[in-house]
C-alpha cells in the first residue's frame, strides 16, 4: 500500500526529472527544450524506478538518439543512487504541433521559425505542394502576413522554407495543417 508520504515524495521526484527535462534541447532547434516542444508524454517515478515516455515529432526524426542521450543524462543526476532510470518512446497518442508550449512557440519565433497555428483538429500535412502558396505563415521577423513559399521541402520533413516580401527575409515555417481528407 502506498502512503501519503510516498505519493508526496514520488510527486516532487517527478517535478524534479520535468525541470531536468526542461534543460534537454532540442539538437534541430536549440532554443527549445523537449518539455516546451510537448515531446515529453508521462513520467512516473516511484522509489525503484523512473520511467519517461517521450513522443517523437515523426518517426525519422535523425535526432532520436541525441535527444535520448540527453534526457537519459538529465534524469540519472535526479535519480538518485540504485534508481533505474527508464526512456523510451512511444508513438501513442500521435505527437502534434498543438503539443507546443506558448513558451515554445515565442522561442521558435525568436529563432525564425514560425510555429504553427493551433487547435486544427485532425489534420493532413502535405509532404509537398504544386503551387507556391502565399501568405500561409506570418513572417517571424516582422509579422507580416506578405509571404511566399519558396520550398515545401525544409530542413525536416515538418517545415518548409519561406520568403518575406515585406522585409526581404527568408525563414522556416512548420508545414501548414490541412483538415483531414475523408
Amino acid at each position: 500500500m502506498v502512503s501519503r508520504v510516498d505519493e508526496l515524495e514520488h510527486g516532487a521526484l517527478e517535478r524534479r526529472v520535468w525541470e531536468a527535462l526542461a534543460e534537454v534541447h532540442d539538437p534541430e532547434i536549440p532554443p527549445c527544450s523537449i518539455t516546451d516542444l510537448g515531446i515529453v508524454e508521462r513520467i512516473e517515478a516511484t522509489d525503484e524506478a523512473i520511467e519517461v515516455d517521450l513522443l517523437p515529432t515523426f518517426a525519422g526524426c535523425p535526432a532520436l538518439d541525441v535527444i535520448r542521450q540527453d534526457a537519459e543524462a538529465a534524469v540519472a543526476r535526479v535519480a538518485g543512487p540504485g534508481r533505474l532510470v527508464t526512456l523510451r518512446f512511444v508513438y501513442s497518442p500521435p505527437w502534434t504541433s498543438d503539443r507546443i508550449t506558448e513558451q515554445g512557440r515565442e522561442q521558435l519565433r525568436h529563432y525564425g521559425v514560425t510555429p504553427p497555428q493551433q487547435g486544427a483538429g485532425q489534420v493532413f500535412i502535405p509532404l509537398a505542394s504544386l503551387e507556391r502558396a502565399e501568405g500561409t505563415a506570418d513572417c517571424p521577423f516582422c509579422g507580416s502576413h506578405d509571404t511566399l513559399l519558396e520550398s515545401a521541402f525544409g530542413p525536416t520533413l515538418c517545415r518548409a522554407t519561406l520568403f518575406c516580401r515585406a522585409c526581404r527575409n527568408p525563414f522556416e515555417a512548420f508545414k501548414p495543417k490541412e483538415p483531414a481528407r475523408p
